[in-house]
């Protein structure tokens, strides 16, 4: 597996990352393990997690995944490992986690942050990310900004300082972001560079032939900034497999979440779905092989976070590694981009 830098920082992360939140929630322990094991046997060393999963959040679940992961790290060779972790976000109504972190402040992030690293079983993460703004910003499949629905919020150089300060104490390795929007990257930046702070590394964000914002919005600072993009729902929480539309009532986050992934429910998802498995057909792969080849391999990407629910599944996913796209294809990805047109930001 191909290895590349993190961003500026002196990491280098495998090209595809594990994604670990539905461990606990549909994998249990064991089959985690299983998981893990295979990735590392294929040349994974990035691990992601988040101290709110399994995913949807639950109270009952709620830092099961952390834990998992904990009792996996402990039988590994710590430096061999690149993890990260994110801090939950406020607003979201989940008053499991710290009683509702109203804020990004400095007691909140610290308190994820010991929480995160006593579940692990580690004393430091390569990779501290906030999971999402706090400020107000269209998120989770809304995508369009509204003043009216401004609220007081943590200053970003206040947020920037505890986790500068937690790199300092040897706690973090780097920080990240997550589901960020271009405003709030550069503040990010820009405070980091007036006030002598830690400078972020890494942008996760949804990434997907149904979801290509980050093309529009966030390239160009990537490439300008140095800055690691790290590509998270590349199936398009399952759509881009195809079995939806075989059947609308298959097993999977869909329809056993019903309502969770409103990102997916516009109307331009089914037929663009449909022409990127007609694709598919006709190359002789299948749509899930087509999908990730296409975000694996984007010149802006850093590392791909994959996620399965069963051995099997991990391997095809990391078989579609081997899959190069030639010009041809990308251009024909590119027609159907183009009458479809980012269905699902």
């Amino acid at each position: 597996m191909e290895t590349r830098p993190l961003g500026h920082s002196d990491m280098h992360v495998s090209a595809v990352c594990l994604g670990t939140m539905t461990f606990g929630q549909q994998n249990s322990e064991e089959e985690a393990h299983r998981q893990l094991d295979f990735a590392v046997q294929q040349g994974i060393n990035f691990i992601d997690t988040a101290e709110m999963y399994p995913v949807p959040p639950k109270a009952d679940t709620c830092h099961r995944t952390e834990s998992i992961v904990g009792t996996w790290l402990a039988r590994q060779a710590r430096d061999k490992i690149i993890l990260a972790t994110k801090v939950t976000g406020p607003r979201r109504a989940m008053n499991w986690i710290r009683g509702g972190p109203a804020s990004l402040d400095e007691t909140n992030i610290r308190s994820a942050l010991e929480g995160s690293l006593r579940r692990l079983g580690t004393d430091y993460v390569d990779l501290y990310q906030i999971h999402w703004p706090e400020r107000n910003v269209p998120m989770f499949g809304q995508y369009l900004f509204d003043p009216d629905k401004e609220t007081d919020a943590v200053p970003i150089r206040d947020q920037l300082e505890t986790l500068s300060a937690l790199v300092k104490e040897g706690k973090i390795r780097h920080i990240g972001l997550s589901n960020e929007h271009p405003w709030g990257v550069m503040e990010f930046l820009r405070l980091a560079r007036e006030h002598g702070l830690e400078r972020v590394v890494s942008i996760q964000n949804a990434y997907s032939l149904l979801n290509r914002s980050a093309e529009i919005c966030l390239a160009e600072i990537l490439h300008r900034e140095n800055l690691a993009f790290l590509a998270y729902s590349p199936l398009a929480f399952g759509h881009l497999t195809g079995k939806y539309l075989r059947d609308h009532e298959a097993p999977g986050r869909v329809t056993l979440f019903k309502g969770f992934a409103q990102r997916y429910d516009k109307p331009n998802v089914p037929p663009a779905v449909a022409a990127y498995a007609g694709l598919a057909k006709e190359l002789g792969i299948t749509p899930t092989r087509l999908a990730l080849a296409f975000v694996y391999h984007r010149w802006f990407v850093t590392s791909t976070i994959i996620g399965a629910t069963s051995l099997e599944q991990l391997q095809e996913n990391l078989a579609a590694w081997h899959t190069p796209l030639d010009a041809d294809i990308q251009n024909r990805v590119e027609a159907i981009h183009l009458r479809y047109f980012n269905p699902a930001p």
